[in-house]
């Protein structure tokens, strides 16, 4: 009895490792496929909303088209037709349409 003992603790040892192993891979494999692509997004949205200056054509993430008339550190004002003004969060703006370097181009 104490052989089969013996001869059994060196393979629990040996599956924690492999254990520890395929959770090290699962780990990888999630950081690769879910976390990095995340935080790259979320980088890009950053330097997009810290990019954004008046004249910019945005739309925001309820998706109404304006240009920017004012920019301030968390409130941008758009300009939706020839009247209308709306105050919006800085975060509220989902992409960039035309920069103003792009529509000075054009």
């Amino acid at each position: 009895m104490n052989e089969l003992l013996l001869a059994a603790a060196p393979a629990a040892g040996g599956s924690i490792w492999g254990m520890v192993l395929s959770f090290g891979a699962m780990f990888a494999v999630f950081y690769f496929l879910l976390i990095r692509p995340q935080q790259k997004k979320q980088k890009t949205r950053n330097s997009m909303l810290s990019a954004l200056k008046k004249g910019d054509k945005i739309v925001t993430i309820g998706g109404l088209h304006g240009h920017i008339l004012e920019i301030t550190d968390d409130v941008v004002v758009i300009r939706v037709n020839d009247v209308t003004k709306m105050t919006f969060d800085r975060n509220a703006i989902s992409h960039v349409i035309a920069s103003t370097e792009e529509a000075a181009k054009a």
